[in-house]
């Protein structure tokens, strides 16, 4: 059994019976996580509190349409309500919630604080997951889990933590997810599915990744994917971020990015990963943030991506000689 050990939890249960209409919103450009934490939340809230007003917010993406269905309001008639943000620490990031007119903001979060600051800040950089911790929410709580809820946020753990390989995965996230399964008897095996089902485009877009990606000698791998072969493989612009962790165990990577061109927002959206050095705060310097091993950043052009991948090159080659010489 979980043990309960932060009264955290109880403010923010106590805010959720508190407001009669509640808005949840996450990060632009989702993940599994993000989703699943939204879409979870929002589900129990109204499981639990049938009379309220609850909202999940944000643009949607097809490959996560299993989660469910997110929802579209008139932000500028939905005054005095509780605005929670899962899964960001920076209010530029949150998407879904412009001329919304909150009363307050509550935040639960596994990365590292930034600016959002509301009276009720749930921030845990141990936890592997937004999911983990709404997991521990409502394990926690008298509010409401069913089966679908349960299989969300089991979707969320998994896909956060790589299939627990991640270093986030600690005994704790094992300790959730026993209760979580236990709580609400979900065919935990029979969801995978809705993860790591492949289209052949994809399968032959990830076998263009490995061809295409430069290593450095320093250890960086890195690729730059113009918006022409998005369109040749007839994939997402999503696709590369959730590709991503395919590249995990190349014995001559520590660090490793795709930068895919967005030419609708004129951008090159950046997804960064790594086995030793340090990222999120080379993120911070574009546009992004994280994890210290996982992140994201956002880039303006091909200068900006060359001073970018210098960077990440030199954080590996730092990293490198910091290593050899604790030998």
């Amino acid at each position: 059994m979980v043990p309960i050990n932060n009264s955290i939890i109880k403010k923010i249960y106590k805010k959720i019976k508190e407001y009669p209409k509640i808005v949840i919103a996450r990060h632009v450009g989702p993940d599994p996580d993000a989703i699943a934490s939204t879409i979870a939340l929002r589900d129990s809230i109204r499981l639990t509190f049938p009379t309220k007003e609850v909202y999940a917010v944000g643009l949607g993406v097809s490959k996560f349409k299993y989660y469910g269905i997110l929802d579209k309001i008139d932000n500028e008639q939905l005054s005095d309500c509780l605005l929670i943000v899962l899964d960001v620490p920076n209010i530029s990031r949150v998407d879904g919630i412009e001329n919304l007119a909150y009363q307050e903001i509550l935040k639960i979060d596994h990365h590292p604080a930034e600016d959002i600051k509301g009276l009720v800040d749930w921030t845990d950089e141990s936890s592997c997951s937004t999911c983990q911790m709404i997991a521990e929410l409502l394990l926690k709580t008298p509010l409401k889990l069913d089966t679908k809820i349960a299989g969300n946020l089991y979707l969320g753990i998994v896909s956060d933590s790589d299939r627990f390989l991640l270093p986030y995965t600690t005994n704790k996230t094992f300790a959730i997810v026993h209760d979580l399964i236990k709580a609400s008897k979900i065919d935990f095996t029979s969801l995978y599915n809705y993860l790591y089902d492949r289209g052949i485009n994809e399968v032959r877009f990830q076998g263009y990744i490995a061809s295409n990606m430069q290593v450095t000698e320093n250890g960086l791998g890195y690729l730059v994917i113009p918006s022409d072969i998005i369109k040749e493989y007839h994939v997402d612009l999503a696709t590369p971020a959730n590709l991503i962790n395919n590249f995990n165990f190349i014995r001559e990577v520590i660090v490793w990015t795709f930068i895919t061109e967005d030419t609708k927002n004129n951008v090159y959206k950046v997804s960064i990963r790594s086995h030793g050095p340090i990222i999120n705060e080379t993120a911070s310097k574009y546009n992004g943030g994280g994890h210290k091993y996982a992140s994201g950043a956002r880039l303006t052009g091909e200068e900006e991506i060359a001073s970018f991948i210098k960077d990440l090159d030199q954080l590996c080659e730092e990293y490198k000689r910091a290593s050899i010489s604790n030998i």
